[in-house]
């Protein structure tokens, strides 16, 4: 599953300036307190300067006739994806372009020391804290358009029904002709449009889904937790659904980790991104919280279907895709060398898969990459690929650690200044989990999970006071009333 975003809104209301500045000062200390450095030491921005404007290689392949494309937030300069589509037979050739970091990063050098330091790109509301140099990320290796550019090519072919058939990968000299953001291509797409990327993108899309739903997976986009400040001077909380262009473009990247981990699982050497099935305990808690939102969980039904049977305009069930995450826990990293390993498949693909397609935000896409070209081209994997292998599983749980505590605190900062006006209110809420410490329930009003002070049955709708708010510290407080 994609990480939650969280956007905020600007102020308008000199009422809250205050709170909002408060606001801004706990994404600060959140970053520090995780030593999420927003700065680079002078010797990795020197050498990403020099590399900028003379990468360290340049692929002979040249496919800059194909007229790639790209599709991303409005606001996104680090592109790591393009992607060209056209028709094959009563199939589809996909060929997805993606940025060639190794172009750019010397192995043992100053930017790849501190990207394994950093391991991933840090989204918080109000900035990002990237993996790699601006100069590179957003600049030289960027596949922003009209600019020609290294890259790691993957041709895919795909069958009538949207099953892929070939897959191969080669680096080459590639250039995207248009941007696009998902807004302008949903407005196309809703208007009826007749563009064939489009039309070809919604048919590839659509038979993806039907072919994640048939293995079993779930691999549903996020909505967007928005944070809005009405008219009275309050912050709101609430979700934007994904739009279906998203969940078509993520299923482009879905098809290329999936044809990553078959190359890897047949050459035996590799490293894949695997999760078990959801534990017990959090597919129990989640049937509560569904409950709780109006949206029983059939107990027939696999958790796949029941997340696509939400519906996406409803602010409550949008709130429980949300929370959808709590099944999605166990994901590792895992290499190998020749024997497969025990585990292969990530439960909410339902398949084998590996990252690939993001090297600008994630780390070990870098070398994935090049161990992919490598067994695509027949020819050797470097031993910096290989002596890394035994090392990037660590080097990424530390960065998804920081990564998922960097969310929730934010998250919680951001559920704090909106119930901030709001204390000494008693709200209806159902219980989730519980412990020693007390309960922990599913609000009835709002999109938030919250801990009170109490006892409650699981799944019993009951009333909690907000005791009190620290915008500051993130912390709300609430007691079984």
């Amino acid at each position: 599953m994609p990480q939650r975003q969280i956007s905020l809104a600007p102020a308008d209301a000199t009422t809250s300036e205050t709170l909002r500045e408060t606001l801004l000062a706990r994404f600060a200390a959140i970053r520090a307190e995780l030593k999420v450095s927003e700065v680079f030491p002078p010797e990795v921005e020197a050498e990403a300067q020099a590399v900028a404007g003379q990468p360290l290689e340049r692929p002979e392949r040249d496919e800059t006739a194909l007229p790639f494309f790209t599709i991303d937030p409005a606001t996104s300069m680090d592109l790591d994806q393009a992607m060209h589509l056209e028709r094959d037979g009563d199939g589809y050739r996909i060929r997805y372009a993606i940025a060639d970091v190794p172009a750019f990063v010397a192995a043992g050098g100053a930017i790849d020391s501190e990207a394994r330091r950093r391991g991933q790109t840090i989204y918080c509301p109000d900035k990002r804290v990237p993996l790699h140099p601006t100069v590179v990320s957003e600049g030289a290796a960027s596949l922003l358009p009209g600019e020609v550019r290294p890259a790691f090519v993957w041709d895919m072919r795909l069958d009538a029904e949207g099953e892929g058939t070939s897959a191969e990968v080669y680096r080459a000299m590639v250039k995207s002709v248009e941007r696009f953001d998902y807004v302008a291509v949903q407005e196309q797409v809703d208007a009826g449009t007749t563009d064939e990327r489009w039309v070809i993108l919604k048919e590839v899309g659509e038979k993806r889904i039907r072919q994640e739903q048939l293995r079993g997976g779930a691999s549903l986009p996020m909505p967007e937790q928005e944070v809005h400040l009405g008219d009275d001077g309050n912050f709101t909380l609430e979700f934007r659904p994904p739009r279906t262009v998203e969940e078509w473009n993520a299923q482009i990247s879905l098809l290329t980790g999936m044809a990553a981990a078959d190359m890897m699982l047949h050459a035996g050497v590799g490293i894949l991104r695997t999760m078990p099935e959801a534990e017990h305990h959090a597919v129990a808690r989640f049937r509560r919280q569904a409950n709780a939102l109006g949206a029983p969980w059939p107990a027939e039904q696999g958790y796949g279907d029941f997340l696509r049977s939400l519906d996406r305009a409803n602010p409550k069930h949008l709130a429980l895709i949300y929370e959808a995450t709590a099944l999605f826990r166990g994901a590792a990293y895992t290499p190998f060398e020749g024997d497969v390993p025990e585990q292969v498949e990530q439960a909410a693909v339902a398949d084998a898969y590996a990252h690939v397609t993001a090297p600008l935000r994630r780390l070990v896409d870098r070398f994935g990459l090049v161990i992919c070209e490598a067994i695509s081209s027949g020819s050797e994997i470097p031993a910096w690929v290989r002596e890394a292998l035994p090392l990037i599983p660590g080097i990424m749980k530390e960065s998804d650690r920081r990564a998922g505590a960097a969310e929730r605190m934010c998250a919680d900062a951001v559920e704090a200044a909106v119930l901030s006006p709001r204390a000494g209110e008693t709200f209806s809420a159902v219980v989730v989990d519980r412990d020693e410490k007390g309960v922990e329930v599913q609000l009835l009003d709002l999109p938030v999970v919250a801990k009170a002070k109490g006892s409650g049955e699981l799944g019993a709708t009951i009333d909690v006071r907000l005791e009190s708010v620290d915008v500051s510290t993130g912390q709300v407080r609430f007691v079984v009333a």
